[in-house]
């Protein structure tokens, strides 16, 4: 069963450096949230223009290949999101 846990910003990108191949560390975001073995990371838009302070973007999904773990952080992140405030 999969259980979610805050991560840090250098344990999320440390993860991604071991799972995925070509994606590069994230500089800043605004929370972390981790799978028991997957990590998810969210962050500040990408473009600058979208950074209106009520939209948040997933910069990087990195999984071991766990079943079902990508859409379980995404729910996640959602669900984490909507209590901070943020809408739909």
């Amino acid at each position: 069963m999969l259980e979610l846990v805050p991560i840090s910003l250098k344990e999320a990108n440390a993860f991604v450096e071991r799972h995925h191949r070509h994606h590069k560390p994230v500089t800043g975001h605004k929370f972390s949230v981790a799978a028991s073995v997957n990590g998810e990371i969210v962050g500040r838009p990408v473009s600058r223009y979208l950074d209106d302070g009520w939209t948040l973007e997933v910069n990087r999904l990195c999984t071991d290949g766990t079943k079902n773990a990508c859409s379980f952080l995404y729910s996640a992140c959602w669900r984490c999101a909507k209590n901070m405030g943020y809408k739909s």
